[in-house]
């Protein structure tokens, strides 16, 4: 039935909106229903006296993180995350982000029920570059980054994948607790709300799920990542700034074009610096690592942008997750420029 359901509505989406292609859809569907072909209940999985002792010990971990989700995050309680399926490849998809030449502001693509996001998806490496090209091809700055998971928002029961089953128990509950706040709220349109909304509920989560479960070693090894990830994130803003103001400046073509390659030639030794002083740590290169862009550092703050707002939201709410989704879907039934204007506001207040 939802796999019926799901291929109606691949053939339904291109004439409902134009901003799609039948080629697009088709491959987005047959990728999600190979993916959940694959998926097996993990109480089967542990029932088998075949799985590896390695992925036992993880998908025991994976029904702990699942049921502290629900039962102290108030995230939905459902099917997702209950399942698990090996793709046998590294990504569960990629992602391809493309902006203009002088802009920060990534191109969208709208779809029916997701409605318009920044970033387009696909289940084969050789389609996300094929895309890739050709928006390069039209004079975007362009990245592609495989993804690990992704949400289908509560239409279907996500599995847990290979594609992360194996990262430490911190950073396994990090990506469930982001993946089913998607599913407790999205709105259409907004990637910069939701991402940020995702990455503060797993933020929050992962900070409770070690205090109850998490050992000494595990606490000192997820703040000593979070550490890092300040710091990244300090470059990208900062770096982020510096140039969509230089982009506002009335230059000629050519020297518009060296300065934009000396301010990121400028990022990429600070980058090589930072990554230093961390011991080598490599957590990051995926971004800065080789020929950073406009649509990379739109990729990064696509995701974090507003999380300093939703924190503010979170402690105004007294650290309470119930009141702070609440709040959180008082601001998602706004029109996109109040909500905006409300999430300056808590920042500033």
């Amino acid at each position: 039935m939802r796999a019926r359901r799901l291929l109606l509505l691949a053939v339904l989406a291109p004439l409902l909106c134009g901003c799609a292609t039948l080629r697009y859809y088709s491959q987005a569907v047959s990728g999600h229903l190979d993916l959940m072909r694959r998926a097996v209940p993990i109480d089967e999985q542990l029932a088998r006296d075949a799985v590896p002792s390695a992925l036992r010990v993880k998908l025991e971990a994976v029904l702990r993180i699942r049921r502290f989700a629900s039962g102290e995050l108030g995230l939905p309680d459902n099917g997702s995350y209950k399942s698990y399926a090996d793709l046998g490849r590294p990504y569960a998809l990629w992602n391809v982000f493309a902006a203009p030449e002088f802009s920060l502001e990534p191109v969208t693509s709208c779809f029916v029920f997701a409605g318009c996001v920044s970033y387009r998806g696909y289940f084969s490496e050789a389609d996300a570059q094929a895309e890739a090209a050709a928006r390069r091809a039209q004079g975007y700055d362009v990245d592609v980054g495989g993804v690990p998971a992704y949400s289908t928002l509560g239409w279907f029961d996500d599995p847990v994948l290979s594609t992360f089953i194996r990262y430490p128990d911190a950073e396994l509950a990090r990506l469930i607790f982001h993946e089913l706040a998607h599913q407790l709220l999205y709105v259409k349109s907004d990637t910069r709300f939701n991402e940020s909304f995702a990455a503060t509920v797993e933020q929050a989560g992962v900070e409770r799920w070690l205090a109850q479960s998490g050992s000494d070693r595990d606490r000192s090894a997820y703040e000593r990542l979070q550490k890092m990830k300040r710091e990244f994130l300090a470059l990208v803003v900062k770096y982020k700034a510096l140039l969509e103001r230089y982009y506002q400046e009335d230059l000629p073509l050519e020297e518009k074009r060296l300065g934009k390659a000396l301010r990121f030639a400028e990022l990429d030794a600070e980058y090589r610096q930072l990554k230093a002083s961390w011991g080598g740590f490599a957590g990051y290169d995926r971004w800065l690592a080789g020929k950073p862009n406009n649509a990379t550092l739109a990729s990064v703050a696509l995701y974090t942008e507003l999380v300093p707002a939703f924190q503010a939201l979170l402690k105004r709410e007294g650290g309470d997750l119930p009141r702070f989704y609440a709040a959180a879907k008082e601001l998602a039934r706004l029109p996109k420029e109040e909500r905006d204007s409300r999430m300056r506001s808590i920042l500033e207040n």
